[in-house]
């Protein structure tokens, strides 16, 4: 599958109806979750990978890893609402993939590969981390979605633990007027997709 073919099957992905605003349920958008995912293919860690997706909401990253030829797939959420929009979107689109009700903190396995985009922080102070943490127990390698401006507190972090991390791409990712505290039609955020591998 080509990188636009992977990006017209993600725009399928139907997204929240009722987004949770304090679990920070902006949608990954298609463009971005095909280029991120298909960046990770490039380089060896999907295709015949056990991948996680942590805080997978409507499944979009662990249905690309599917659909990219990984061996075995988990989405975790603590939503179950999420997890049921997920697996409805994995069916939908052929994919193969396990989704999970858990809290990251309590998640367990053994993956090669996670994927996630994680709550940046913006509703509560680094709500990224717990997911960045068990990210680097649980997998080698974590293909990662941030705000660019906390690229210094993940590198100090990343290095703190014995991880070297590499800013891969740059992203612009539009958020559109959601929620009552949204001032703005849409918002444009840069962001960072970090690959962080243990050493």
């Amino acid at each position: 599958m080509r990188r636009k073919e992977l990006e017209m099957a993600l725009q399928r992905v139907r997204p929240f109806a009722e987004p949770d605003p304090a679990a920070e349920q902006y949608p990954t958008p298609a463009s971005i979750a095909s280029d991120m995912l298909f960046t990770a293919f490039s380089l060896g860690d999907v295709q015949d990978r056990k991948v996680a997706d942590l805080g997978c909401g409507t499944g979009i990253l662990a249905i690309a890893a599917s659909l990219l030829g990984a061996e075995e797939v988990v989405g975790v959420d603590k939503d179950p609402k999420a997890l049921e929009l997920a697996e409805e979107n994995a069916r939908h689109l052929g994919a193969r993939a396990r989704f999970l009700l858990a809290d990251v903190g309590e998640f367990q396995g053994s993956f090669d590969t996670v994927v996630m985009n994680p709550p940046f922080g913006s509703q509560t102070r680094h709500a990224d981390r717990p997911f960045l943490e068990k990210a680097m127990e649980v997998a080698t390698v974590t293909y990662s979605l941030h705000n660019a401006v906390t690229h210094e507190f993940l590198v100090r972090m990343v290095s703190s633990v014995g991880a070297e991390g590499q800013i891969l791409k740059r992203y612009k990712l539009e958020i559109p007027h959601t929620f009552a505290f949204h001032k703005k039609a849409r918002k444009d955020v840069d962001v960072i997709l970090l690959r962080i591998r243990k050493r």
